[in-house]
């Protein structure tokens, strides 16, 4: 049975799903930062998937990407699995611009987060329903 991990529990917000992968949004408001993870149990690396869900979650994976891109107007998308402290397999779809805080390092571990407003999270739900309003594959979270 999947169950999400604590940590990325506490961590983030949920913005809904795709067939395979649960989409998060890390609670820090400097970057649009998006979490998929594969809603499969006790998967911590993706050889250990299926190939069926090893191809869905990089489709997945790149179809995030894509849309955020445009979304949000993206310079560079980073995108990386590395569960150095959160073992549960995710991937993170970071949108990067120029004149974000941590511009041109990672992000990770560059400045304390700052937690999204209620207000700046209705945003980002609108962006992602706008940029997936013709894939009814994504089911949007609390809608």
């Amino acid at each position: 049975m999947f169950v999400l991990d604590s940590r990325l529990q506490q961590d983030t917000l949920p913005m809904g799903d795709l067939p395979l992968c649960r989409v998060l949004l890390s609670n820090d408001a400097s970057y649009p930062w998006f979490i998929l993870v594969p809603r499969r149990a006790d998967i911590s690396e993706v050889f250990q998937l299926a190939v069926a869900d090893q191809q869905l979650l990089w489709a997945e994976t790149t179809e995030l990407a894509q849309l955020l891109q445009q979304a949000f107007r993206a310079d560079k998308m980073n995108v990386a699995a590395l569960g150095n402290v959160v073992s549960q397999l995710h991937m993170h779809v970071i949108v990067r611009r120029r004149d974000d805080a941590a511009w041109p390092a990672p992000v990770w571990g560059k400045h304390p987060a700052r937690p999204y407003t209620d207000e700046e999270v209705a945003v980002i739900r609108e962006r992602l329903r706008v940029a997936f309003q013709h894939d009814p594959r994504f089911v949007q979270a609390g809608v």
